[in-house]
């Protein structure tokens, strides 16, 4: 008994360290997708549309299930779109396109998205109940492959669609809706945007002082993601000296869950931020889980304002 436990403990710990190997390249892999893309001159989290013709705004979603992808994986799908000038924000896997009634066109190339999740070894569960205490956890990712639509033939209609990009306009009511129902004290005045943490308010300039207004939604939404990490909220830490590592760090989550907002919103803005491009690469460059942790915090951030407006709807229309 004791030396069959004992195999199966050996074969879960050499699991394990093939499993840390495989996340370890699966880090470097997409951080260095990452990091080519911004030495190229790209931002995967600028959302990859413009006014004329294109796909829409939206988040990539999979085409099936109309679920959308989050963390790590918007940037990569994104930056494939971007890449490829594929019209549309929706995917599928090679079996789904089958599946929907159609299938992958011969000779196209999918793109790598991660699934990551934890589980708990039997030998290490065996531990915990013999010594007391908690179960240690193993965190693991997977690698998945995924087709754009534009990659496929044959599929049926009524697949999610890619919405239509909104009219030229100076007030979004829906952005509008969103500041007032995160219930972050919002300032409109002065020369510059930012969000002040002891406080805890958020400050822009009005409207009419952005060259493109519609960009002054995408700072309002820049600003009320980093909002979002107030002790109260969530809770990310943002007592970061300007040009650190981590003020960095957190000025990645913010432009990526303004990218994220303005994509789930509809709104297309026209800025694109290179502010911190030096001090985002130094970043990833060292880190190569520093992508995954900005990005799975940007989709938490953009959550939590998305919650609460949809709480803010719900209780309109129950009024």
């Amino acid at each position: 008994m004791r030396k069959a436990a004992s195999r199966r403990a050996r074969r879960e710990v050499a699991g394990e360290d093939r499993q840390t190997d495989t996340r370890a390249n699966l880090y470097d892999e997409v951080t260095a997708r990452i990091v080519a893309e911004l030495e190229a001159g790209r931002f995967p989290w600028v959302q990859p549309w413009g006014k004329t013709g294109g796909t829409g705004p939206g988040l990539p979603r999979n085409a099936l299930t109309a679920r959308s992808y989050s963390g790590v994986n918007v940037l990569i799908l994104w930056g494939a779109v971007i890449e490829h000038g594929w019209p549309s924000q929706s995917w599928l896997t090679f079996r789904q396109a089958q599946e929907a009634g159609g299938c992958v066109r011969k000779g196209e190339h999918g793109v790598t998205v991660v699934y990551a999740d934890r589980f708990t070894p039997e030998a290490e569960k065996e531990r915990a109940s013999r010594e007391g205490g908690e179960a240690r956890v193993v965190p693991f990712l997977k690698r998945f492959t995924v087709f754009n639509v534009a990659q496929c033939e044959g599929l049926r209609p009524g697949l999610a669609s890619d919405p239509a990009p909104l009219p030229d306009r100076e007030i979004v009511p829906v952005a509008e809706e969103v500041i007032a129902a995160s219930g972050v004290d919002f300032r409109i005045g002065g020369d510059r945007a930012f969000y002040a943490p002891d406080p805890d308010f958020v400050q822009v300039p009005p409207q009419p002082a952005f060259f493109d207004q519609i960009n002054y939604y995408r700072t309002c939404l820049h600003e009320l993601t980093h909002a979002t990490g107030h002790a109260k909220r969530l809770g990310r830490d943002l007592r970061n000296a300007f040009g650190s590592k981590d003020y960095a760090r957190e000025e990645l989550v913010a432009e990526m869950g303004s990218a994220f907002l303005c994509a789930a919103l509809g709104i297309v803005p026209t800025v694109r931020h290179a502010d911190y491009l030096g001090s985002w690469l130094e970043v990833l460059r060292e880190d190569n889980r520093a992508i995954f942790r900005a990005a799975s915090a940007a989709t938490k951030a953009a959550d939590w304002l998305l919650a609460r407006y949809a709480q803010a709807q719900d209780e309109r229309v129950a009024a």
